[in-house]
């Protein structure tokens, strides 16, 4: 096949190719249109920086942060895989962190790790991938969404990419991925506004000037044409060889480690000057249904294993930033796409579930635990999950408002709803955070119930939410979704036909929420 015809059949028109340069590949889209530059200025001036790490599998959340105020039920439910409450790291009292996890915990002592208990959303799916779309696109879990919220975020940052970029006012990538193809996160309405690089070996290579053999096949000649084709196209291999230049020395990172390996990088490039403003990089193996842990000690194994690579790499990542002087600038935010059952297998391990915490660090989060315990039931069934607290698109709106400076009038837009904010992010140069209040603000009566019980709610003003979530974690009933005076209010929650059980009344108003558990006995 000749090389005209090659690239007309196989490249679809209009399409630009993933780019190899010098081994190092990568995907990326930009074109120089100086005429539209003025046109092209970011919204917002800022140089604040995020980096979401994603936990690939399903992170169990229950021997993560371990619920402390609950332990006795936490090890009726889990005898074969809980930790030992001696060997805990303790946080505030009423949780901690799993012993591997001692780097996360200097952090927290520190003040630059927040907790937010029982992150998830209603109607939760427990399929690995649509779970993950779900995470990645902030959609409902009923609703397709083809593009991410990275994605929308960055396309009203920076209008009509990528035609006219890069240009004087934004040189560099927008976003970049690290150990894997540009995800659904940083899909825009029309184009990915990210570019991926598909390992660290390959990043090396790029700035060493190392270039993958091809073979000498045919098929090699073509890839060694399309190289020399797209290496004379791509125009943010510059950039960033220039920004990995300038930082010739690092903070100690551990290894074999390979999200440590990811974040060295990350660092490099923030420290170098690049102007992107998100970055993701991804762990995985954490699809634990068997042998989490070692039967011999449960404080180690498998899981142990995954969490202490995690704290390692983050911490050592904050200590970098901080010795490159760059730690003022960086939030980071972890997630995994569901956590697991309450109840453990007798694999010793567990199997999908639904909330699970979240971590953000940084020198300018708010410190601290956000949320309630999980509340553990004393006798947990195979199906039970712990109930969402915060829907999770609450965390990245808070983070585009709060830390990526976006106008509340477009915040509704890139996120698909109005979802509320949280306090997890110290106010520079953006809006001041919002606190929670620690007054019990739900309760019913009478509880337990047979057939009917009385929410009583306190809001104060605004948009407030009541929802009844099962012990699944999923959303039964939303009892109310409007607009409230400040005041103390009540609603009759009918139970209908639904099964006796434990139920969990949920109010969110505006940056508060609040979950009760609520009993259900047979008459």
């Amino acid at each position: 096949m000749k090389r005209r015809d090659f690239l007309q059949k196989t490249l679809p028109a209009g399409i630009l190719l993933p780019s190899f340069m010098n081994g190092f590949s990568f995907r990326a889209f930009g074109m120089d249109s100086p005429e539209l530059t003025s046109l092209l200025q970011p919204v917002t001036e800022t140089d604040h920086v995020l980096v979401i790490v994603q936990l690939n599998g399903g992170n169990d959340g229950l021997n993560t942060v371990i619920p402390l105020e609950h332990f006795s039920n936490y090890v009726n439910a889990r005898s074969n895989i809980y930790i030992p409450q001696e060997k805990v790291l303790p946080l505030n009292g009423k949780s901690g962190l799993h012993p591997a996890m001692t780097g996360m915990a200097d952090l927290y002592q520190q003040g630059q790790l927040k907790v937010v208990h029982s992150v998830g959303y209603p109607q939760p799916n427990f399929s690995h991938f649509r779970a993950t779309d779900i995470w990645m696109s902030a959609s409902d879990s009923s609703t397709i969404v083809n593009s991410g919220w990275a994605g929308r975020y960055l396309n009203y940052e920076y209008p009509n990419f990528p035609i006219g970029y890069p240009n004087s006012s934004m040189t560099d990538p927008l976003a970049i991925q690290i150990g894997s193809v540009t995800s659904l996160t940083f899909q825009g309405p029309a184009v990915s506004m990210g570019m991926s690089i598909s390992s660290a070996t390959n990043f090396y290579n790029l700035i060493n000037g190392v270039a993958d053999p091809v073979p000498n096949t045919p098929a090699g000649k073509e890839l060694a044409y399309i190289r020399s084709v797209s290496q004379q196209t791509q125009q943010y291999s510059t950039v960033i060889k220039n920004a990995a230049a300038k930082v010739t020395k690092q903070g100690a990172y551990p290894t074999p480690n390979p999200l440590a390996d990811q974040l060295k990088i990350v660092a490099r490039l923030i420290a170098g000057g690049l102007k992107t403003r998100v970055y993701m990089v991804s762990y995985g193996g954490f699809d634990t249904h068997a042998v989490q842990v070692n039967s011999t000690d449960t404080s180690t194994g498998t899981h142990a294993n995954l969490l202490g690579n995690v704290s390692k790499a983050i911490k050592a990542f904050q200590d970098d930033l901080r010795m490159l002087g760059a730690d003022e600038r960086v939030i980071g935010m972890t997630f995994s796409e569901f956590g697991r059952r309450v109840k453990s297998n007798a694999s010793t391990g567990t199997d999908h579930g639904a909330a699970a915490p979240l971590f953000l660090f940084g020198k300018n989060v708010m410190g601290g635990v956000l949320g309630d315990t999980p509340k553990v039931p004393v006798n947990a069934a195979v199906g039970d999950n712990v109930p969402f607290q915060y829907d999770f698109r609450s965390v990245y709106a808070t983070l585009l408002s709060k830390w990526l400076c976006v106008d509340d009038k477009d915040l509704q837009q890139i996120m698909l709803k109005n979802f509320q904010q949280l306090p997890l992010v110290q106010s520079i140069g953006c809006k001041k955070p919002v606190d929670l209040s620690g007054e019990q603000l739900i309760s019913n009566y009478p509880n337990p119930f047979t057939t009917s019980t009385v929410i009583t709610f306190k809001t104060a003003g605004g948009h407030t939410l009541i929802q009844v979530m099962d012990a699944s974690g999923r959303v039964v009933a939303n009892l109310i979704d409007k607009e409230y005076a400040a005041g103390t209010y009540t609603v009759v929650f009918n139970s209908g036909i639904l099964p006796s059980g434990m139920y969990y009344a949920r109010l969110q108003n505006m940056s508060i929420q609040q979950v009760r558990p609520m009993l259900k006995v047979k008459p």
